[in-house]
């Protein structure tokens, strides 16, 4: 079943454009730790995982970065919109500009498309939990790094709040490992595993 609200997780009301600041911005919904290879990452990551406790904590996590990749479009929306041809002309966001003219189009800060090669699914529950608790934290980076470069309270406030999730996000993937880690009787899981020294 999927519900679906018709608003943002959070509210995203940015009043003054700022190409520059979108270019770096749009890396959070298509660069190498943004929000849309987090959400596909863990939702197919959890069709592999022993507990349906694990499974829901994916699933959960998943979803909700799809609302954070909302709240990103949003951002870049908001702050492309109403931009001046010499605004456009004059950022680094004329080049974005060239090819999606305003659309929202998954790509990096350095303008390199969204590729599937961000999704890390290993099918071992241990390595793709790994994996996520490592996704968390380059995403958080990159969120620090973007509130170094704002200068916009309205985009900054935003930016804090998802942050802040992903901190959420990496202590519920500590959760869910160290759950998955007791069920497999992982103390040796890395030195021993039976499956393999037959």
């Amino acid at each position: 079943m999927w519900i679906y609200e018709r608003k943002l997780q959070y509210p995203v009301n940015i009043k003054t454009p700022n190409a520059k600041l979108a270019t770096a911005i749009i890396t959070q919904l298509g660069g190498p730790d943004g929000e849309l290879g987090a959400s596909l990452r863990y939702l197919n990551q959890r069709y592999s995982m022993p507990d349906k406790e694990v499974i829901g904590t994916l699933t959960d996590i998943g979803t909700e970065e799809l609302a954070h990749m909302e709240m990103i479009s949003a951002i870049v929306y908001q702050l492309t919109r109403n931009l001046s041809e010499r605004e456009v002309s004059e950022s680094p966001f004329a080049s974005y500009f060239v090819d999606h003219t305003t659309g929202i189009y998954p790509v990096s800060a350095a303008g390199v498309p969204f590729d599937t090669k961000y999704l890390a699914v290993k099918g071992d529950p241990i390595a793709d939990l790994n994996e996520d608790l490592a996704a968390e934290q380059k995403a958080r980076v990159t969120y620090d790094n973007i509130l170094r470069l704002a200068d916009d309270p309205d985009v900054k406030d935003v930016i804090r709040f998802l942050r802040q999730r992903e901190l959420v996000h990496y202590q519920r993937f500590a959760e869910a490992l160290n759950k998955t880690r007791e069920r497999l009787d992982s103390g040796n899981y890395y030195a021993i595993n039976p499956a393999f020294d037959k």
